[in-house]
């Protein structure tokens, strides 16, 4: 119980900001998921996938 005190104990592990970091990174993975099956569908070589794939994953990392 508190005692009226500021105490860290009480308060939340994880802030906000850590949550909304936790979604995008969900989001990117989903995100890099889908467009490899995307690709899988309308590109026949290995070779082009692969780099559109890799074109994708910097445009959304922003490397």
């Amino acid at each position: 119980m508190s005692d009226g005190n500021f105490n860290r104990n009480l308060l939340p592990y994880h802030d906000y900001r850590s949550g909304l970091r936790a979604g995008r990174a969900a989001m990117r993975t989903l995100a890099l998921q889908a467009f490899g099956r995307i690709l899988a569908q309308y590109v026949e070589n290995e070779e082009n996938r692969t780099a559109a794939l890799e074109a994708f994953r910097n445009e959304l990392f922003g490397e």
